[in-house]
């Protein structure tokens, strides 16, 4: 115990050396140690490694005592565990390999597959694999496409704009957008795309089941205590359960696609790999 009193007294003296502004020219500038636990030793070196440039010295001060507190702490716990731990729990060679062979594996694989991977899918391709699997792509969410502006409650364009966005005239449209450059804090129409409502509930700062409730005529208002009002107007809804859209899923069905290559290049080398072997001699079963 005395030999644990003894390490963590150590520790103990050395964060409290980093409180002192000797302490910040020594971790900032001077190549030296800077903090011991035991017979370790940390160096000015590997602590400004970590100190971006150019950040006031409270900010260098706060990030070198991070380090150094999580450095101490494993420190503490490994010399302790080495003290009492037994021969048997200290060997870690048979985990170590095994985690050496895994990272090696995974290494290769990615370097393998960068080489390969065909990362072009088309659209024929998403249209296949939508109709295919057409039954996995029901909607969680409902989804919308919405034309979201934040603008002063008092705006003397507020009026106009609302009535050009809930337009389907691309005229209007682009008027709307136009108008809000220079009268609205925000606008958008999410490039026209299908969002969930989850992502247009983050504009209002509200739960989007409370939204929809509150819904007239296709609009959805909130006027915040700053005189802020935040307008929704819902061109396409969607309700939860229903077959989302291929558009939709486009992103998400390219993904799983791409991820099927990947996994198949690999199964493909594990297979080449161990033929290799065996025509070779190198793999036996006996």
């Amino acid at each position: 115990m005395k030999a644990v009193f003894r390490i963590m007294a150590l520790c103990g003296i050395a964060l409290l050396t980093f409180q002192s502004c000797r302490a910040i020219s020594s971790l900032l500038h001077d190549d030296e140690v800077v903090a011991e636990v035991g017979r370790h030793k940390l160096y000015r070196s590997e602590v400004s490694r970590l100190i971006p440039d150019g950040i006031p010295a409270e900010d260098s001060l706060r990030l070198a005592l991070q380090y150094v507190n999580s450095w101490a702490s494993d420190l503490v716990f490994l010399d302790i565990a080495e003290k009492h731990l037994t021969k048997e729990e200290l060997d870690v060679s048979s985990e170590l390999e095994e985690y050496r062979r895994s990272l090696l594996k995974f290494r290769y694989e990615q370097r393998y597959i960068n080489e390969r991977l065909d990362t072009l899918v088309s659209d024929e391709q998403i249209d296949g694999y939508y109709q295919k699997h057409i039954d996995h792509f029901v909607l969680e969410l409902p989804i919308v496409r919405a034309r979201f502006l934040r603008i002063s409650a008092d705006s003397p364009n507020l009026e106009l704009i609302r009535k050009k966005m809930s337009s389907e005239s691309l005229a209007d449209l682009v008027a709307a957008d136009s108008l809000s450059r220079f009268s609205a804090i925000k606008y958008t129409d999410f490039d026209g795309r299908w969002i969930d409502m989850a992502t247009l509930s983050m504009e209002f700062g509200e739960d989007y089941s409370d939204l929809l409730l509150s819904m007239k005529n296709g609009f959805i208002e909130q006027e915040d205590s700053y005189g802020k009002l935040n307008l929704a107007y819902i061109a396409d809804f969607m309700p939860a359960g229903e077959t989302a859209p291929e558009e939709y899923c486009h992103e998400r069905i390219r993904n799983i696609i791409i991820s099927v290559r990947k996994q198949e290049l690999v199964a493909a080398l594990e297979r080449d790999l161990l033929k290799d072997a065996r025509d070779n001699g190198r793999f036996k079963i006996f």
